[in-house]
């Protein structure tokens, strides 16, 4: 099982957060109206739990993104079948947005799941109707758009994406 996954598109890649990850995680930022989407990288960080998965993206070996994967997605949302992968808290930072970054990483996770999550064979999000930018990202990297709402969410309506793996 590898240890992370490379786009070859613009040097992007995923895997698990390790101890040396944590300053690098520490100095991304978002602007103010997609905190309200994704959170903070102190959430991140502070979340420790067995079933979620906290990993980096990288660009050329820099840290400039980061996301959960949750293990228990679809003990939770009666929307998505079971064996499925939840992506949660996808985030590139401010400085590094609008490049193809998040895209890259899209891709690059989606290469890397069948390889470290082989039990599951699914992969789903939500997200926020007011995010249209995160939603093409998702699109472009290979996720497809149910055509349902998850109307659950703090910040709004969320459509529901997937992508089998």
């Amino acid at each position: 099982m590898p240890d992370a996954t490379t786009s070859k598109l613009i040097e992007i890649s995923v895997a698990p957060l390790t101890n040396e990850d944590t300053e690098g995680v520490r100095q991304i930022s978002l602007p103010d109206q997609q905190v309200k989407f994704a959170g903070t990288a102190d959430e991140f960080l502070a979340e420790d739990s067995e079933t979620i998965h906290r990993h980096v993206i990288k660009r050329a070996g820099k840290t400039v993104g980061f996301f959960k994967l949750d293990i228990d997605y679809a003990s939770q949302y009666d929307f998505c079948p079971p064996k499925t992968l939840g992506l949660r808290m996808f985030v590139v930072d401010a400085r590094y947005q609008g490049q193809g970054l998040g895209t890259g990483a899209v891709k690059a996770l989606l290469a890397y799941l069948p390889f470290a999550y082989g039990d599951f064979n699914w992969v789903y999000l939500t997200v926020n109707c007011r995010n249209p930018a995160a939603k093409a990202c998702y699109q472009k990297g290979g996720f497809t758009d149910t055509g349902e709402l998850y109307w659950g969410g703090a910040a709004g309506p969320q459509h529901i994406m997937s992508a089998a793996l």
